[in-house]
């Protein structure tokens, strides 16, 4: 499995203070936001050479990241390395004894299928695998899942 870094996380509290800091002190470009409404969750990216962060806003007091935030405060929520073959990834890590998330991709962000490998498996990181839309056997459309809560 060959699997380069995507984007990393980032779980935001005061969305305003956040962009204030990406945006406006750091001069990053910041892209629409993504209304990801079965996770109750807004996504702001921000590219920032081959890789973006993900600037996660909960958008009600029950989501993931509303969760992650009061338990954890914010700050870094995920890392996540898109590979060509999300099916190949998983059968990998799951042969090499990984504790897994999501056992099958789902619909994710930006059209994508992904799946979670629990932090336990991945020395205390949630691990998130991105397979591209359009990329080999990526034909179920995302609807942008691409939080997940680990309690």
């Amino acid at each position: 499995m060959k699997a380069v870094l995507d984007h990393i996380g980032i779980a935001v509290k005061d969305l305003s203070a956040a962009l204030a800091f990406y945006r406006d002190a750091l001069g990053l470009d910041i892209e629409a936001p993504e209304e990801v409404a079965s996770q109750r969750v807004r996504a702001h990216f921000v590219p920032v050479g081959e890789a973006k962060l993900e600037l996660l806003e909960a958008t009600a007091a029950d989501s993931p990241i509303a969760k992650y935030v009061d338990k954890r405060g914010p700050g870094l929520h995920h890392i996540t390395l898109r590979v060509d073959d999300i099916e190949a990834a998983l059968a990998q890590l799951k042969a090499h004894g990984a504790k897994l998330i999501d056992q099958k991709p789902r619909p994710g962000a930006e059209g994508s299928l992904v799946a979670f490998v629990h932090p336990a498996s991945a020395h205390g990181v949630l691990v998130e695998l991105k397979q591209a839309a359009g990329a080999a056997g990526s034909s179920r459309p995302g609807n942008n899942d691409d939080t997940m809560d680990t309690k």
